[in-house]
């Protein structure tokens, strides 16, 4: 389709000589134009995948995929009712559990937490608990006294495994001077980190029985907590659910978590249309430098015109040069947005030793890593954007230096 010559020729007029410095400088601020902006765009969009990976995998593996509640707020016959569940196709597993505000304190120190309860043999099945276990041992977690605890909320009451946590809840007892708080201490047997932030610095697992005895629910639970096969198809699930158990009160993960995870979609949405933008930039410059280079080689044109070179010629050999710088940039935008985002924790880690600055708040941004990743199909979206701009840019250029008239290039010269 090109000749040698072609290419030859092509990129010859991108090597400008001394007095064509500007146009070639403008050349080269278009090739970075187009790799930076492919680049950002590629590390933008894999750390949005990441943020979006890293909370539902931690959301959904701490949290059940659907939770059923009781129109009364508490649950009686809360296992017949988990044996009915568990029959529903598509149903993993079905855990009953007491959720409860508390305010956990030692010593002089006070922190804000959840309690969530469950058996001992059901927090064993749950690998993000299991599985993250920085001290102690979940072979301890079973006497009515014993507790897991988050390691950020550990750290800010400045307690270990092995003592004690007292623990408050503001639904006491009712007495004629009025509601006293029921206290009760809770020996740490474990510690969990799970990553995420608003997980590891407020929560607090207690076994089924005490919660009952603590938050005087006997021989009942708040909620069942059920996790099914595939997290996106909750709906058909929750309808059976509610046609099974009668005057029950079904959420799922979408329905307690949309407003979150539709923030996220939004703001990745917007991103990608703004940092688009400067691949759009990148394409006008490149549209700038080749008109100003066909100017520039008007009375090369008009010789080669002249030899016999024909318009089609002309128009390959500026589309080649133009092309080029697109596909380069495109080129060094990817390798360079691929590299990035598959070291992006360990830059940080960098950028922070250097500076003295924290740039990845856990409190802000719930989690403790910045996280990425590369979705393949978004690769090739951006690499086919930056290129596809790139040519677009290149055909009015190569258009126009074709339509030039010999005799009046050098008629001017």
């Amino acid at each position: 389709m090109f000749s040698a010559f072609e290419w030859m020729l092509a990129m010859r007029y991108l090597r400008a000589r001394r007095q064509e410095g500007f146009v070639s400088i403008i050349a080269w601020f278009s090739l970075l134009g187009i790799a930076l902006g492919v680049s950002t765009l590629i590390i933008v969009m894999a750390v949005m995948n990441g943020f979006r990976a890293e909370l539902m995998s931690r959301i959904l593996g701490l949290n059940g995929h659907i939770s059923v509640y009781n129109q009364s707020r508490v649950m009686t016959d809360f296992d017949a009712q988990a044996d009915i569940v568990r029959g529903i196709p598509g149903v993993i597993s079905v855990t009953p559990m007491i959720e409860g505000q508390v305010m956990a304190s030692v010593g002089s120190t006070s922190r804000g937490a959840v309690v969530r309860s469950m058996r001992p043999s059901d927090i064993l099945r749950r690998p993000i608990i299991a599985d993250n276990i920085e001290h102690g041992s979940l072979d301890e977690f079973g006497p009515d006294d014993s507790v897991i605890i988050g390691a950020e909320l550990a750290k800010r009451l400045g307690i270990f495994v092995g003592e004690k946590v007292t623990l408050i809840s503001p639904k006491g007892h009712a007495t004629a001077f009025g509601t006293i708080p029921r206290m009760r201490a809770f020996k740490v047997v474990a510690i969990f980190k799970v990553g995420m932030f608003e997980y590891d610095s407020g929560f607090i697992f207690m076994p089924l029985h005490a919660a009952q005895v603590y938050f005087s629910k006997p021989d009942a639970v708040t909620n069942l907590e059920i996790f099914v096969d595939d997290p996106d198809e909750t709906k058909p699930i929750s309808y059976e659910i509610r046609k099974t158990i009668k005057k029950a009160r079904v959420h799922d993960w979408q329905q307690a978590n949309s407003s979150f995870f539709n923030a996220i979609q939004v703001e990745r949405n917007v991103m990608f249309l703004i940092l688009t933008l400067i691949i759009v930039v990148a394409a006008f410059n490149i549209i700038s430098s080749m008109i100003m280079l066909v100017k520039d080689k008007g009375s090369d044109i008009a010789i080669l015109r002249t030899m016999g070179a024909t318009r089609g010629m002309i128009m390959r050999v500026f589309f080649l040069a133009g092309a080029s710088i697109g596909l380069i940039g495109t080129f060094f935008g990817t390798m360079l947005g691929l590299w990035v985002s598959t070291n992006i924790e360990t830059i940080r880690q960098a950028i922070q030793s250097v500076t003295g600055t924290e740039l990845f708040a856990a409190e802000i941004y719930f989690l403790t890593q910045l996280p990425a990743k590369i979705d393949p199909a978004e690769v090739i979206a951006v690499v086919s954007m930056g290129l596809g701009l790139s040519l677009f840019a290149t055909i009015y250029p190569a258009w126009r230096a074709a339509r030039t008239d010999p005799a009046e290039a050098l008629r001017y010269e």
